[in-house]
């Protein structure tokens, strides 16, 4: 069977995520890493494999089918770009740039090349969200109505050893929401409109460490977000859907997603409903999913393998990463400003 070739731009955390699936992977081929550092230098040497410091000099030496961009974000696009001018599909890293603007580019430049891009939002390659999307758009909930996220978590004293961990830009609403942001898009369709408040009465630092979130969306339904990386809490989707082990997996759930016909909860895939008279004196039932445990950053390759052979569509677009990445900055000026902030859906 013939692999897949496919490259890596930058080796830091997530870089590594995705050399150790493909190197797990028997229908995919880690060709070459691109990353000025000495450290991927000896990651790729050790694994016998090419190594440039520049991802020009791979992409014009080395046959590809696909590129993998995990570096830092102002990069992303830029390097996209390379990659579609040579008819290269890439897999991009959230947030796939660091304005709109850039993030545009790329959107404007995959519908003029017709470049295969996947931005790289794993969690809606989680088998329990594939199968939360196929509950909802099934209409068992009915019309949604609400949605409810839980993520509060505690980051040790030492994350913060990190100087521009304390200032603006540092903060869970950049850093961790958009995975929140994401997964309700993903569930529940555009967001219209965002308000939000935020406090950093705990710690002090510049930066937030608490953030209450509301959504509209565009067909009616409202949602909620309790971000904190100060609170002791199991309530996180980290926590509770065991997608990594460094964290200690937790029996609670932390998604709620309510229409006029059932309810469902996450990570639990329990579905709440009326069997008869839809009346609070009535009594509900409860039914629940049961789906295979799958890696998601596993799954969301094999994706990728299928969107570059024409198969897949990509399940996260060019369009789909800029509208996550806009709705995330919208929190960011509500929480600012005070005042509720517009999308253009």
């Amino acid at each position: 069977m013939q692999k897949t070739q496919l490259a890596v731009f930058g080796a830091g955390g997530i870089g590594r995520t995705h050399v150790d699936r493909i190197q797990r992977s028997s229908n995919l081929a880690l060709a070459a890493i691109a990353d000025p550092s000495d450290a991927a230098k000896a990651l790729a040497e050790g694994l016998g494999i090419r190594w440039f410091a520049d991802h020009r000099a791979l992409l014009d030496a080395v046959p590809l089918q696909g590129a993998i961009i995990a570096t830092p974000n102002a990069l992303h696009v830029p390097m996209a770009l390379d990659c579609l001018e040579r008819g290269v599909p890439v897999l991009v890293e959230k947030p796939m740039a660091d304005t709109p603007a850039q993030a545009r580019k790329l959107v404007d430049a995959q519908a003029k090349t017709g470049v295969a891009v996947l931005v790289g939002h794993h969690r809606r390659h989680n088998p329990i969200n594939t199968r939360a999307r196929e509950i909802v758009q099934s209409g068992q909930l009915g019309r949604l109505v609400s949605a409810n996220v839980m993520a509060t978590f505690l980051k040790p004293d030492g994350y913060f050893d990190a100087t521009w961990r304390k200032q603006k830009g540092g903060g869970p609403i950049l850093i961790n929401l958009s995975h929140e942001i994401d997964m309700l898009r993903f569930f529940i369709g555009e967001i219209d409109s965002v308000q939000a408040i935020s406090s950093n009465a705990v710690r002090g630092f510049e930066v937030e460490d608490t953030t209450a979130v509301v959504l509209r969306f565009a067909n009616g339904a409202l949602g909620t977000v309790m971000l904190s990386d100060t609170v002791t809490s199991p309530w996180c989707w980290d926590f509770c859907a065991g997608e990594q082990d460094v964290y200690p997996r937790q029996e609670v759930q932390s998604h709620f997603i309510g229409g006029t016909h059932g309810s469902l909860s996450l990570p639990d895939l329990a579905l709440w409903n009326y069997p008869g008279e839809r009346s609070w004196y009535a009594e509900m039932t409860k039914s629940q999913s049961f789906v295979h445990q799958g890696d998601a950053y596993t799954r969301q390759l094999q994706h990728f393998k299928a969107v570059i052979e024409g198969r897949e569509s990509p399940l996260c677009t060019a369009l789909d990463g800029l509208r996550t990445m806009q709705a995330l900055l919208a929190v960011v000026d509500a929480a600012a400003s005070g005042q509720s902030v517009h999308l253009a859906v």
